[in-house]
């Protein structure tokens, strides 16, 4: 049985319609889509340990079949730089998961812990994301993060599965393509690595149609030759 597969048997057993971060850079990981280090952690001592063995700084986020919206619950805390730091954003993130639970009514499964991952250095942000038509199938989405996304909506679609023809039409398309073609004196982006993430989650979505939704937001594209990395991600699937 594949990564996914186990993984979506599980989320069903519980009745979940999407999957826990680290199941997600589990099924990611096993495509050869490249993400941060990452642990799980069920006490601050283990959270301390955890994180000194990944390297500061470091990401904790809160891992629970009741809480979706991490950022909701204030269960999210980045460039965590030293273990005082970690212990306090441990014992901060269950007690805003338990006062997210007492203010929503929901008795909120705090039994996996946290998510525990490297803090990424900063690259061009860019969204790579999937939605499923009821008509036309699986969908994916790309365009450049922050703004270009919220503002401007540069994005472009192809109908899943991809060629590595498509992939790269899809990066040469958006409006904002010169931002990873180099302007201004930057160095051009890794457009090649780009490629590699956009077939892959192609692939994952073509080999796992259950997906109903998905996001890799943000993914940052580093200086041509230093790859990228896939920093979140959400999946949506069917019962």
């Amino acid at each position: 049985m594949t990564v996914a597969r186990k993984v979506f048997e599980t989320a069903r057993k519980e009745g979940r319609t999407f999957v826990l971060e680290h199941e997600a850079k589990d099924i990611m990981k096993s495509y050869g889509i490249p993400i941060p280090p990452y642990e799980t952690a069920t006490t601050a001592d283990e959270a301390v340990e955890k994180a000194r063995r990944i390297g500061f700084p470091v990401v904790l986020k809160i891992l629970s079949k009741d809480i979706l919206h991490k950022s909701d619950a204030g269960g999210v805390k980045i460039n965590l730089k030293s273990e005082e730091a970690v212990r306090a954003a441990f014992e901060e993130i269950m007690e805003n998961a338990r006062r997210y639970g007492a203010e929503t009514g929901i008795e909120v499964d705090l039994s996996r812990g946290v998510f525990i991952s490297s803090f990424a250095e900063m690259g061009t942000e860019v969204i790579i994301g999937v939605t499923r038509d009821p008509q036309f199938g699986h969908a994916l989405m790309f365009g450049l993060g922050g703004i270009f996304v919220e503002v401007l909506k540069d994005v472009t679609f192809r109908l899943i599965p991809l060629s590595e023809s498509d992939a790269r039409e899809m990066v040469g398309e958006i409006k904002a393509a010169k931002i990873l073609e180099g302007i201004r004196g930057q160095p051009p982006r890794d457009v090649d690595a780009l490629v590699r993430v956009i077939m892959s989650v192609s692939k994952m979505v073509e080999e796992n149609p259950e997906i109903r939704e998905l996001d890799c937001n943000p993914t940052f594209v580093y200086e041509r030759g230093k790859g990228a990395l896939v920093v979140d991600a959400r999946i949506l699937i069917d019962l």
